[in-house]
């Protein structure tokens, strides 16, 4: 069983919990965004998207920016949260190393010396990946530079930095890929999911168990920085 951080404890105070969240149109942010408005301990969302999410709900807000390189200009706006969901992503397919890391590590990087500069005490969880290559030197090119983000990611003074690396996720409640071959592939293997979830738990999940696992994480804490499905199912669990 994964226990509890020290400062454990249910909840960020009376208020509830204050998310920021990248990625909101994507299918991961999709599913953590659905856990967000479904949890009455989260008091206020704020998306961060490049463009309107048509999410409308009392404790939803956006901000609506066109250069995810530079938050100066938003950095008040950015102020003032516990946790920070950071499910921006893109494939790595057909794209250079230096094209892929500064969609990756640069992008990624702006934004979080930002928010670790405005709130100290905030929980940060970046998605990343399973296979991820913390020692930066392998020979897969997504691995060394996602290895090389959750590392700088880890090394901000954040409160706590979580890396959170699922495998095969399963889209439930509508939600969809917003890129159409992934939709394919997903609407193929879904009836097999029900198989694969028995047979090879430690490497599924479920969008809905990834955002409930993600929020638990931001609201209580963990020891572990780094999350494996195993260790996600455990704590939605929870």
């Amino acid at each position: 069983m994964i226990p509890l951080s020290p400062s454990g404890g249910e909840g960020q105070g009376e208020g509830g919990v204050n998310a920021i969240l990248f990625g909101a149109t994507g299918m991961v942010g999709q599913g953590v965004l659905r856990e967000l408005l479904h949890d009455p301990g989260v008091k206020r969302v704020l998306a961060v998207t490049r463009r309107p999410t048509g999410v409308e709900d009392d404790k939803f807000h956006e901000l609506v920016l066109d250069d995810f390189f530079d938050f100066s200009s938003v950095a008040n706006e950015l102020t003032g949260y516990d946790a920070c969901f950071f499910c921006l992503g893109v494939s790595s397919a057909g794209m250079s190393e230096k094209d892929y890391k500064r969609l990756t590590y640069d992008l990624t990087m702006a934004a979080a010396r930002t928010l670790a500069e405005r709130n100290s005490g905030m929980r940060f969880e970046y998605v990343s990946g399973t296979g991820t290559d913390s020692t930066e030197k392998g020979r897969v090119m997504w691995a060394r530079v996602k290895g090389a983000t959750e590392n700088a990611l880890m090394r901000l003074p954040f409160k706590a930095a979580y890396m959170i690396r699922p495998g095969y996720i399963q889209p439930l409640h509508g939600i969809r890929s917003s890129t159409k071959w992934t939709r394919v592939a997903y609407a193929v293997a879904a009836p097999l999911f029900p198989l694969w979830k028995s047979m090879f738990p430690g490497y599924v999940i479920t969008t809905e168990e990834l955002g409930r696992a993600m929020i638990r994480a931001a609201r209580v804490g963990c020891p572990k920085r780094i999350l494996e499905i195993p260790d996600l199912i455990e704590l939605g669990r929870g």
